[in-house]
């Protein structure tokens, strides 16, 4: 198995290296962000240990930069920030796992294990589907039968909040986290204003209306019975 490691911390990267290699892990390292992106684009990796805060480029960018090129090796960041957000952050940037700095290697190698474990049982979920509505998260396609739907980047993110609690009501709470990135209720309508946009796209015109209001709690995107 072989690992990348990208830190820039010379006395953790040395411990990280060597303890990894005492597992069996045939271990790279980089001490920055752009050759640890040129690394993980041009090697073949079982798992990625990254630091958040690296010079050349930060840890988060150099896993949007993966994520947007397609690349899906499991990524445990490594970080001395560890409030809520900042690992929201993390895991919203693409990283499949958060561990705070100071950390135990006994905890480090049973998340890599974990990591790798999934990765190996089950491939990454590309397209999400509702009834005949369909989203590509790789396109970044939406279409309702044969029909494409041209979505804006907010209304693609709230479709796909709602495709991936379908038949259960989403909140509005959830809504302004997970597509806004609001951790509080700004007061104003802009759910509703988008709501409606994406209603009118993806139900306008169609036999079956797929998203639906359920007042006083949220909204349901749900297949006709």
């Amino acid at each position: 198995m072989k690992l990348l490691v990208v830190e820039d911390d010379r006395e953790t990267a040395a411990y990280l290296v060597k303890g990894l290699g005492e597992s069996g892990y045939t271990v790279d390292h980089s001490g920055d962000g752009r050759n640890g992106l040129f690394l993980a684009t041009s090697g073949d990796y079982d798992a990625i240990i990254l630091d958040r805060m690296l010079p050349g480029m930060d840890g988060l960018a150099l896993l949007g930069a993966l994520r947007a090129a397609e690349i899906r090796t499991p990524a445990l960041i490594l970080s001395a920030l560890g409030s809520v957000d900042d690992r929201v952050k993390g895991l919203r940037a693409g990283g499949d796992d958060y561990l705070v700095k100071p950390f135990a290697f006994s905890e480090l190698l049973a998340r890599l294990e974990a990591l790798m474990r999934r990765g190996a049982a089950a491939p990454a979920t590309t397209k999400l589907r509702v009834a005949d509505l369909e989203l590509d998260l790789l396109t970044r396609s939406v279409k309702r039968g044969p029909k494409s739907i041209e979505l804006l980047p907010r209304e693609f993110r709230l479709l796909e909040c709602l495709m991936r609690h379908a038949g259960h009501v989403v909140t509005r709470t959830m809504l302004l986290e997970n597509v806004w990135d609001y951790h509080f209720d700004p007061q104003t309508n802009v759910i509703d204003v988008h709501m409606s946009r994406l209603r009118h796209k993806i139900d306008r015109n169609f036999e079956h209306a797929l998203l639906h209001t359920v007042r006083g709690a949220g909204y349901c995107l749900r297949a006709p019975e």
